[in-house]
Parts: structure tokens; sequence; C-alpha cells
């Protein structure tokens, strides 16, 4: 990774220097960067730089990051689409919301007009959130006081946002219109996409569809997961004829509710797809840095968002929602029993793929590992991820419970006392 040697990155890398920092991010105490977009790795290593310390919600590497952004949207013609500008202020902090910070984040949301005077008054949307974890204070399944930079997460869904945007605005203009949205305190709850949907820059009642980039930095020789399909039937046939000559290896799941930012929108019945190419040893660490992004993958990602953007708002009729697609579930954050396992969201037959588990996690302490697949909670089945959380939400911390899994199709069996989410290490 290219480290910019700046005064600016030596402060932020100063233990709680980021966080005191909530009213900085003026852009002339930025990082430089190029006045036109680069490719899409470029535009990770840009905001997966430790002078951006991790870009947690309303810190100046955020700030920072939400500047860059900005100015990329302004070289590709983008109008601004924001109460500010590019910028639309979220208030950060709740009682609903714990760990936020007591500052303000920015969603960054730029407008690419349509060519129909008509259907031009109608978006579809495509978004990432640009914040990560700072220090991995919170949230982190590595060490706390290390800088995440979360390159994969979601530096990458960034990237392929704005080469998708540079696509479409230099290609015939489609007659929808479409709009570009960098949702701030994603990590802290959809934060910035839920503050959008009830403050929106268009009419929830004209926004077609929504596209969310969130982790698509390591396709490599494995399968993107397109969440969402079972939102609207059109998806049956948009999506593989978007991916025709790409040959992106596809997995579909059909539910539009999830722990990202397309929830915000099919909440309030609006067809969803989630682009994911899955979890990793590196999720939620500080070593998900730039250099492990696969590159020529991420541009195949971003030409796939182009091609589903353009084939929703060339269509001359809306999409057909399918509403309620999935069960909602609430973020697994804030209290509650904790057990320490990280999801590999490849379907599985039955239960929940293990792509690892915590250190110092109850996970951990019993033996689970990368591989596993969990198939019971104590007296519940955990059919799925929905499974999953319904039966953790019947334990409190310090009961135990039998963990019933698979490990090369042996079922096994390990007792482990529950965490509390709060004291995670």
């Amino acid at each position: 990774m290219i480290r910019m040697k700046t005064a600016l990155a030596a402060c932020l890398t100063c233990s709680g220097a980021l966080h005191a920092q909530q009213g900085d991010g003026d852009p002339a105490s930025c990082p430089e960067y190029a006045s036109r977009l680069g490719a899409p790795v470029e535009t990770v290593r840009y905001l997966a730089d430790d002078a951006l310390g991790g870009r947690f919600s309303g810190t100046a590497g955020e700030r920072c990051a939400g500047e860059f952004i900005a100015a990329m949207y302004a070289s590709l013609g983008l109008d601004p689409a924001g109460e500010d500008g590019y910028f639309q202020e979220v208030p950060l902090a709740s009682a609903a919301q714990p760990h936020a910070p007591p500052g303000r984040g920015r969603n960054v949301v730029g407008l690419l007009r349509g060519a129909d005077p008509e259907l031009s008054e109608t978006v579809v949307v495509i978004g990432a959130h640009y914040d990560h974890l700072g220090l991995g204070e919170f949230g982190s399944t590595g060490e706390a006081g290390e800088i995440h930079n979360g390159a994969d997460d979601n530096a990458s869904g960034v990237a392929a946002l704005l080469a998708a945007a540079r696509a479409l605005a230099g290609g015939p203009r489609p007659a929808r219109s479409v709009l570009f949205i960098a949702f701030t305190g994603e990590e802290l709850g959809l934060i910035g996409s839920s503050w959008y949907a009830s403050h929106p820059a268009f009419p929830l009642e004209g926004t077609v569809a929504m596209i969310n980039l969130d982790m698509v930095g390591r396709l490599e020789d494995g399968e993107m997961i397109v969440y969402g399909m079972g939102t609207a039937p059109e998806w049956r046939e948009i999506v593989p004829a978007a991916n025709a000559g790409l040959d992106i290896p596809l997995a579909y799941e059909e539910s539009g509710f999830g722990p990202s930012d397309h929830t915000s929108f099919y909440a309030n019945e609006i067809p969803v797809l989630h682009f994911f190419t899955n979890v990793h040893g590196d999720y939620h660490r500080h070593t998900d840095d730039a250099e492990k992004i696969d590159a020529e993958g991420l541009g195949r990602v971003a030409r796939l968002t182009e091609n589903v953007a353009r084939l929703v708002a060339t269509l001359p009729e809306r999409l057909a929602v399918i509403p309620g697609v999935g069960e909602r579930t609430e973020s697994p954050r804030g209290s509650g029993a904790w057990l320490g396992t990280v999801p590999d969201f490849t379907p599985v037959d039955f239960g929940v793929l293990l792509a690892g588990v915590t250190a110092g996690s109850p996970a951990e302490g019993g033996g689970l590992l990368r591989g596993d697949i969990l198939i019971g909670i104590g007296t519940h089945e955990v059919a799925d991820l929905q499974g999953f959380t319904d039966a953790l939400a019947e334990y409190r911390p310090g009961d135990e419970v039998v963990l019933r899994y698979l490990r090369d199709g042996e079922a096994r069996e390990t007792t482990v006392r529950l965490g509390d989410r709060a004291d995670r290490p």
C-alpha cells in the first residue's frame, strides 16, 4: 500500500486523536488526490490509506473521504443533490445508537439527470457506505487501537460506485435519472441510509430501484452473491443480461433485508439488489488493506453495476416490487448474547457456514473453526442467518448452551458460555 506521508497521517495514527477531531476535515487539511477519477483500485488506495484513519463516522478522516467523493462527482459532471451542495448532514448519536459519536456525518449525493423529460423525474439509486471502524474501538473482530482501513469494507463499494458513475455519465444517458449516494454511519446501524430514506433528495415513490455495493473487492475465483433477487420479478432477466460478457459467477439470494444499506430502501418497498463478494479473514480487522483487493474483479463488478443500472433506468415501466421477501432482522449490535462467529454468506442447504471466529470469543473457546456449519444453538435449530439471530436472541449473556455443527460432514457438539456484546474484545 502507498502510505501518504503527511502531518495528518501522523496525527490520525495517534490513539484517540481521530475521534477528537469531529469538526475537522477541511479540504485543505486532507491528503492530496488527482483532480480526475482514476481506476477503481486507485480510489480504494486513497480511501483505505492510513491518512484517513479508518473513516469512523463523523471524524476528520471520514470528512476527507467525503470531500474526495464530492470532488469526483464534480469531475464527472454530476449535479449536487444534497442539502449543502453534494452533502446531506446526518445526526449520528441517538438513544437507539449508543455507540455513535455525538457529532454529525454526511451522506454524499450526486445526480445524473436522465434524458427523458418525464422519466427523468424518477431515479435509480446506486449506493455504498464509505464509513468504517476507525481505530476499531467499536465493531472490530481484531485488535482495537490499530487503524482499520476498510479497503474491502467499504472503499471497494465506493470505488465501484464511482466507476459506474463515470461510465453512465460518459455514455448515452438513460431515460431515468441515476442518483449516487455514499452513506455515512452504516457500521453504526445503517444511520446514513435510514436518514436518507426519511429525508430523500427525490421522493421515495419516484425511486424505482436501489443497487447497494458493500464489500465487492475480493471476487478473485469465487462467486459474487446477489441479494434481493426476490424483490422484483424482473431481476431474473436483468441481472443475467447485465452479466453477459462479464461472466462473473453469481449466487442468488432472494431476501431484500440484510445488515447493509439496501434494507433502508426495501423497508420502503423499493426493489433492491446487494452485490457482495463475501466475507473473509480480514473482515472488520486492521488487515483489510488495499493490496488485498482484486483490481480486475472490482472492475468487473463496477461494469455489472453500470449495466444493471442502465437496463433499469431505460425500462419504460417500473419494476414490480415484491414486498416482504425475507424477514427483517435487527442489526446484531449493542447489548445481548454474543457468540463471536463470523458468517460466510455463501448459501448452504441448512445452517450457517462460518468464515471464522473472533479471537477471545465463546465460539473460539468452543473450538469452532472456519468452514464449520453451525446448525443448532441450545434447543433451537439454525437453518440460516435468520434462524441464528432468532436462536441467539433466546439466550442471555452468561448462559451455557450446546452448539451443534458440521465439520467435513460430521455432526459435532460443543458447550460454550455466551458472552455479552457490550463487552466484546
